[in-house]
């Protein structure tokens, strides 16, 4: 990113298509307006203009790979972030808020994976499990991949550089299907997505960044995760699996104008045995819209399906920012998952979007203005105001729009400062330490308040280990002996957990960016710990002469005096009380009933309308990062969504007119959508993104009536109402450089210290936008919020101009305040299709109601913000219920997702101890005499289970397995083979049966290998391989230089900053400097290969010696013949006697004999 001029930033150009480019797009959409004589007067529902198509041809999903202005490398195109003010809650989800969970699952679950990739779950007693699989284990669909023509465009790569090989492996065709992800071992390499060159602990902040990004706990499993795998999921894989998702999330974070492909979905997994893990997890994340969403192209599988074949509809109704997002999500679902209708002979399903306006947008609308002036703005966009929606609150830490304006659109966007100055009714700005401790007290005030509060809903999921996930790392597959995390380099993990300053819809706090929308910031610690007085004292209120220190206020009686108290009652009691400690003035009253009037603002309703206990329910999911405003216009958004990357079908002029849709209780009803032109559309499935003030007014009759539980949430939940006057000059008369600016309003009873008398007046032009830098104009919008919204409706445009004008010339004498050129007046409860602006917790509201809003009825979904529990009242929450909803329609139309089975594949050996254990397991079969223990170990490390489970032994310092023996017996009792069910020890399965061995076999066994070791002893163990690095060593002896050095140059140099450093001073080293470290290495290494040669000369004198006894006690004690159906009653005491295992060969990590 890159600042220009006043803060407006232009985003970063890719190689796709220039993002510049696509917003000079966006703005070719629009068509100029004709100029109107007279001041309008807009009731938000008159069409911008006819929007044209985006030619598709001109947009590519080719990323190309370079070094950014810190020398890091990355693929073009990334949406970076700006300057983070910190971090945000990660306990947000896509739509609503997230249901409890019933059943509450311990973190250390006990479970244990079977040979076939499948859990087991340990059992109390011994008693034998029964061996099914779930049903929903089973995966629908074909089993051959489907080879797809080979692209003439390379293959697209992430995380690593261009010179590093394919990540395919002699496959030259494109993956389409998720569902195959699990079966791409001799097609993709593990760790092929996983950058080299990048240092790990780089890599896993990265990783741990992008999950934050996403609104994702990188440590914890999403409650949708969470209820998908909670069964299916060992401990450690729990930490493997969240590396896996964590690895997605960072391929689409760097880039999201390229799709993640399947194929680089399989290659997050560190091992070929986890492709059923990424499989999940990329399933998981394409679904529910945290990658692959918005404005990017996805590839389309080809089919030969005709055109007259079947093929279902889904009707969305609304082109707002919900509805458009819902229906670019189902196009995008429905590319990426068509061989679920192409399979069956289907055609995917069609969206149709119904609007009955002229224009997309919804309550996101920028109106031209009359007069144009070229050049005013870059890329040629028009001048416009916006209408509705006009900031978003901050892009950093989980804001979908970031991805959206930023990495995909390359909006121009320009950020707020948090300058502001209150000027009082005469024209005088207030002093700053009189509206400091205003802010303390109305902080305070609102504090206290909170003692009534509903308590959130606390949600139990499986977590990961966060040491290995601060690093990258998976648990290593044979346990933790001898496992130790990198102990030099220490995870900073401060940077990742630091507290959040929470910036709550609800609340108010000190001076700064927060009173751009009422967000103020969320103090987490309650400030009433202390005496009303002392804190008042402290804030620098000087206390009346009678009133004690300790002494404070009491919200009790009042709040417990109505069965629906409200927030405003409860503030202004407050007040009043506090009015009783201190000496306060009118002017201090008319600052907190500022502060009123800016929460009035955030809620689109009057304090007294608002809930005591659930105003602010949504506080903690809030974004981080400075406000912003869209330069050009909002409505860029909408019409991104609707023409990019193809355009979708939005039928303008179709007002809804009733809905008749299938409740379940007739699967054979058809469902129908009518409109006022007589017109009806058929469909499989509705979404309806209508605003609340919309289903409210029952506008839209629903056949059959909707059901008590949804009626019941739509009357409860509150929908508000915001209005504005836009004012267009010729020239500035105000200081350009700031932002915004506030005007106190007098009493109904001049300078009354009655709270109730400020409530009517309070939030007219309360708040004034300097909106010059996003329309390029000289433009002032005024606000108008509270009761005053609604006494615009009703008051003449003529009467508002010239309160308003009165004020500002009252502000800024001596300064001439010239008449608007053109002014503008929202009514927003006079447009039909809206009936106001947002929706607001109101005190009949009930805690669930979000939820209830969210829930489908039948095959009739709901979206927009009033279906947003975490973040309602927003664009982003409009736009995250879109994609919430469309998750809901597929799973309508395509099921759940299907997990592959096996989940997690066997452990294969590789290498030095495949071959040891093969030998090993070769002596042991032969002196026991069995050939049905005999285990084909397959060589090959990327393949899915066979028929045969793959078996790991552990390594024990009494190897008995290695002792030489003698030939076996071919009439000794064959033994059992490894277990094809169960590793859990708590499972019948798992153990020795009496029919598996003949005891007379193993007192044989046991009598030679217990000669052998009273007369030579144990066998040396091997011993291990030197660690030793002489990077290592150097950076051990230089760090602290090296961090001095850093912190010479940037005192807020990090860790990653003092690692790279080290790296370049390494190799800028010369040969002397390098020596005694690379001497160093080399003598450790010479010790461990003297050591190595001893142990081999001694493992062979002892394996001789061992041979040489065996020979000598089966000559002296030749093994007898056992009668069939002897021996066969106590295997088990007679293992245990002598020393033996009763245990077969665990299949998973543990061990293949136990010795006791």
């Amino acid at each position: 990113m890159e600042m220009a001029g006043m803060g407006e930033l232009v985003a970063e150009s890719s190689n796709i298509k220039s993002t510049s480019a696509r917003s000079a797009e966006i703005s070719k959409l629009e068509t100029n307006v004709k100029p109107t004589a007279t001041p309008e007067e807009d009731d938000s529902s008159m069409s911008s203009s006819v929007t044209e198509i985006f030619d598709p041809s001109e947009a590519t999903t080719t990323g190309q790979w370079g070094y950014d202005s810190n020398g890091t490398w990355r693929r073009h195109g990334s949406s970076e972030s700006a300057t983070s003010t910190g971090l945000s809650s990660i306990s947000s989800s896509v739509g609503t808020d997230d249901r409890l969970i019933d059943r509450t699952t311990s973190e250390n679950h006990s479970k244990k994976r079977m040979a076939d990739g499948t859990l087991k779950d340990t059992l109390v007693g011994l008693g034998a499990m029964p061996d099914t699989t779930p049903a929903h284990m089973s995966r629908p669909g074909p089993t051959n991949i489907v080879n797809q023509t080979a692209q003439t465009t390379p293959l697209k790569r992430r995380g690593r550089p261009p010179k590093d090989k394919s990540a395919t492996i002699g496959f030259a065709g494109k993956v389409r299907r998720a569902s195959m992800i699990s079966k791409l071992h001799d097609r993709v390499r593990p760790r092929s997505s996983i950058p080299a060159q990048l240092p790990k602990d780089v890599f896993a902040s990265e990783c741990i960044g992008a999950a934050q990004a996403s609104r994702l706990d990188p440590y914890a499993l999403h409650s949708g995760e969470h209820q998908l795998l909670a069964d299916m999921l060992m401990n450690k894989e729990v930490t493997i699996y969240l590396n896996i998702r964590n690895a997605m999330l960072r391929l689409w974070t760097q880039n999201p104008l390229c799709s993640v492909t399947a194929e680089e979905a399989a290659g997050c997994a560190k091992e070929a045995r986890f492709f059923g893990l990424a499989e999940v997890a990329y399933k998981w994340l394409v679904r529910n819209g945290y990658i692959n969403f918005g404005c990017v192209e996805i590839p389309k599988e080809t089919s030969a399906v005709k055109k007259s074949a079947k093929q279902k509809t889904v009707v969305v109704i609304g082109a707002g920012v919900s509805g458009l997002t819902t229906a670019r999500q189902l196009e995008g679902l429905f590319a990426q998952n068509s061989e679920r209708w192409t399979d069956v002979g289907e055609r995917p399903p069609r969206v149709i979007v119904l609007e009955g306006r002229k224009r997309i947008g919804g309550r996101v609308y920028s109106k031209p203005l009359r007069s144009q002036v070229e050049g005013s703005l870059p890329g040629n966009l028009r001048n416009t105001v916006e209408m509705g929606a006009m900031i978003v609150t901050g892009f950093e830490h989980g804001n979908p729009l970031d991805t959206i304006i930023r990495g995909q659109l390359g909006l121009h966007y320009h950020l707020m400062t948090d300058a502001l100055t209150i000027y009082d009714t005469d024209g005088k700005p207030v002093d700053e330490e009189t509206d400091m401790i205003n802010t303390e007290l109305y902080t305070d005030i609102s504090d206290r308040t909170g003692e009534f509060r509903a308590a959130p809903q606390q949600q139990n999921t499986l977590k990961g280990d966060d040491e290995l996930i601060d690093r990258a790392r998976d648990p290593i597959a044979d346990g933790f002996e001898g496992f130790k995390l990198e102990p030099l380099f220490p995870v900073d993990n401060a940077k990742h957990r630091k507290p959040v300053l929470k910036r709550g819809r609800r609340r108010n706090a000190p001076p700064g960016t927060e009173k751009l929308t009422g967000r103020s910031r969320v103090i987490e610690e309650s400030g009433a710990t202390q005496s009303a007085a002392r804190a008042a004292k402290t804030m620098g209120w000087q206390l009346k002469e009678d009133v004690a220190k300790n002494q404070s206020i009491s919200l009790h009686r009042v709040a417990q005096a109505s069965l629906h108290p409200t927030l405003g009652t409860i503030m202004d009691e407050a007040i009043e009380q506090y009015q009783g400690l201190v000496n306060m003035t009118s002017q201090d009253m008319r600052l907190l009933n500022w502060h009123h009037a800016n929460l009035e603002y955030a809620n689109a309703a009057p304090v007294s309308s608002l809930s005591l206990s659930g105003h602010d329910q949504d506080t903690g999911n809030e974004f981080e990062g400075a406000h912003s405003e869209i330069i050009g216009g909002y409505t860029q958004l909408p019409r991104g969504l609707m023409n990019l990357p193809t355009k979708l079908d939005v039928r303008f002029d179709h007002i809804v007119e009733s809905i008749h849709y299938n409740d379940g209780s007739d699967p054979d009803l058809t469902t129908k959508v009518v409109c006022t032109s007589g017109e009806v559309i058929q469909a499989d499935e509705v979404v309806i993104t209508a605003p609340l003030g919309v289903l409210k007014s029952d506008a839209i009759d629903f056949d059959p009536p909707l059901p008590g539980w949804k009626r019941g949430a739509i009357d409860r939940l509150g929908f508000g109402l915001l209005n504005k006057i836009v004012l267009l000059y010729d020239k500035p008369f105000w200081d350009d450089s700031r932002d915004m600016f506030g005007l106190l309003n007098e009493a109904d009873h001049r300078d009354s210290l009655n709270p109730a008398h400020y409530a009517k007046k309070r939030g007219r032009f309360y708040l004034i936008w300097n909106a010059s830098k996003i329309s390029g104009r000289p433009m002032l919008v005024a606000l108008m919020a509270g009761h005053s919204a609604h006494e615009a409706e009703q008051m003449d445009t003529n009467s508002l101009l010239s309160d308003v004008n009165n004020r500002l010339r009252k502000t800024f004498a001596p300064n001439v305040v010239p008449a608007p050129t053109e002014v503008i007046v929202t009514r927003w409860k006079r447009d039909p299709f809206t009936r106001g602006t947002y929706s607001f917790v109101a005190p009949e509201t009930r805690p669930g109601d979000y939820d209830f809003m969210a829930e489908p009825v039948g095959n009739l979904h709901f979206a927009g913000e009033a279906t947003c529990g975490t973040h309602p009242a927003t664009v982003h929450g409009a736009f995250l219920s879109g994609l919430r909803v469309a998750a809901d329609v597929m799973e309508s139309l395509a099921g759940p997702i299907a997990l592959p089975n096996p989940l997690v594949g066997p452990l294969v050996l590789k290498g030095e101890a495949m071959q040891q254990y093969s030998t090993t397991q070769a002596l042991v079969e032969e002196g026991l005499g069995s050939s049905r223990a005999r285990i084909s170990i397959s060589d090959e490390t990327n393949t899915q289970p066979t028929s045969e489970p793959t078996i790991k032994q552990e390594h024990d310092p009494t190897n008995l397995a290695s002792i030489p023996h003698a030939r076996s017996n071919p009439t000794a009792k064959q033994t059992g083979g490894p277990p094809r069910h169960s590793v859990c020890a708590r499972d019948r399965s798992f153990w020795v049966q009496p029919a598996a061995f003949d005891s007379a076999d193993l007192n044989y066994e046991a009598g030679i290998i217990g000669t052998i070791l009273s007369q030579i002893g144990e066998r040396p163990p091997k011993p291990k391989r030197p660690g030793v690095n002489p990077f290592i060593l150097f950076t051990k002896d230089i760090w602290d230089e090296v961090k001095a050095h850093c912190s010479a140059n940037d005192p807020q140099a990090g860790r990653d900053a003092i690692r790279q450093t080290i790296g370049k001073w390494w190799r800028e080293s010369s040969e002397a400097v390098r020596a005694p470290y690379l001497a160093a290495s080399q003598r450790a290494q010479e010790v461990a290969d003297e050591v190595r040669v001893e142990w081999e000369r001694e493992a062979q004198k002892w394996d001789e010696e061992a041979r040489e006894i065996r020979g000598r006690y089966v000559r002296d004690h030749p093994p007898t013949t056992v009668g069939k159906g002897s021996g066969r009653g106590g295997v088990a005491a007679e293992a245990a006697a002598v020393g033996l295992s009763k245990r077969r060969t665990n299949v998973s990590n543990c061990v293949v004999l136990d010795h006791a």
